[in-house]
């Protein structure tokens, strides 16, 4: 259960700082390696709105796995 309680923050942490990165428009997270060839065929709004959905995702997927361990155990 200890494995899973990480993923669960993993998840979480991810989401809370993609969403936080799409809202506050982090120029360091959309100019990273990783982000910019999004940022280059979307442009930067939608790329914007991507990430905050994907953070969203996200985070519902924690509290999913949350709920879906807890009712197991």
């Amino acid at each position: 259960m200890i494995v899973h309680n990480i993923l669960q923050t993993i998840f979480l942490l991810a989401g809370i700082i993609v969403v936080l990165a799409a809202l506050l428009n982090w120029e360091w997270f959309f100019t990273s390696r990783n982000a910019a060839p999004v940022v280059r065929y979307f442009g930067r709004t939608r790329s914007r709105l991507l990430y905050g959905a994907a953070g969203i995702l996200l985070i519902a997927a924690a509290i999913g796995f949350y709920y879906h361990v807890r009712s197991a155990f």
